[in-house]
């Protein structure tokens, strides 16, 4: 699966589970680490949790696995590394803090879901 398709259905996939804010960005000129990041919200740790839960099972059903996790116990900040794809679920405190959308935002490389 290309990083573009793989993006866009982790976007959806948080969407559907009523995921905050779902930001997908287009970083491919902007960095080496990856072509897209994925920022979204929980609205608590519980939530948070099951959020990256669902991205890691529906991707997992697809033979898609996360090269890395961090964060996913503590539910306040969770990281999934898909390579191409860096998927960030902040609670919504930890997201007004970190506020990685405009580390990363030129005004033309943000789509939301």
């Amino acid at each position: 699966m290309n990083s573009e398709k793989l993006a866009t259905k982790i976007c959806k996939l948080l969407s559907d589970h009523k995921a905050g804010d779902v930001c997908l960005i287009n970083v491919k000129e902007k960095t080496a680490l990856a072509d897209y990041f994925i920022i979204a919200s929980g609205n608590s740790v519980t939530h948070t949790k099951a959020l990256i839960n669902h991205v890691t099972e529906m991707t997992e059903k697809e033979e898609v696995f996360a090269k890395r996790k961090e964060g996913v116990r503590e539910g306040r900040w969770a990281v999934l590394d898909f390579g191409d794809v860096i998927l960030h679920v902040f609670n919504d405190q930890t997201r007004l803090f970190y506020h990685l959308e405009a580390l990363w935002d030129d005004g033309t490389n943000v789509k939301k879901f």
